[in-house]
């Protein structure tokens, strides 16, 4: 009911030209239902990939094992699909983070994105990744040269506290602007950068100063 009355309408309204999207920890009927799911007006990714302005786009909806909600996947099994990431993918869609990068959950004391996925994404060097699943970890993180963003726009108590993520690619100065939270980052690509996380986290790259 809530994609027919809510979701759709939603999409519908959006003042854009293109919605790419994939399902996250609550959309069970994504992984266990999915002919039930009604024709909606975005581009749906599931280990799959779409093309835009010719921006390769490619969107995964996996996790490490959460509790007990969607689209959950122990790492060996994870490790075998950040492997189906092709290697030209420009921009990665995801649900859950990369390990190091807003994943910290402080009351577990444990950075909880795959460190499988750190790893695809720095031998495919995209110039963006964007996640959420990690409420607390929104902001706008660095591996050297490319942009990673924790999109989340709720906390923990699921109240809107954060502003959407805007992210511009700009091919002619090779550099990716990203706006979060009214503050602005700026990402060249290829630089290097030398990361620093909050205290007893482990490899948490904190979000760019501007």
């Amino acid at each position: 009911i809530w994609l027919h009355k809510e979701f759709k309408p939603w999409l519908t309204n959006l003042q854009t030209s293109k919605i790419v999207g994939v399902a996250g920890n609550h959309d069970f009927i994504w992984e266990k239902a999915p002919h039930l799911v009604p024709s909606l007006p975005w581009t749906y990714l599931q280990d799959s990939g779409t093309e835009f302005k010719g921006w390769k786009i490619y969107g995964t909806p996996w996790q490490p094992r959460f509790y007990d909600w969607a689209f959950n996947m122990d790492e060996p099994d994870l490790k075998k699909r950040w492997e189906l990431i092709p290697d030209d993918t420009d921009i990665l869609v995801l649900h859950g983070p990369p390990e190091g990068f807003g994943d910290w959950v402080a009351r577990d004391r444990t950075n909880t994105g795959s460190p499988s996925l750190t790893k695809r994404i720095k031998e495919i060097k995209p110039k963006l990744v964007i996640y959420g699943h990690i409420h607390p970890g929104y902001g706008v993180y660095e591996l050297p040269g490319i942009t990673m963003a924790n999109v989340s726009i709720l906390d923990d108590r699921y109240k809107w506290v954060n502003d959407p993520v805007e992210v511009t690619l700009d091919v002619e100065n090779r550099k990716t602007i990203a706006v979060a939270n009214k503050e602005e980052y700026v990402i060249h690509w290829g630089d290097q950068t030398v990361p620093s996380g909050p205290p007893g986290t482990k490899n948490d790259y904190s979000p760019l100063s501007t």
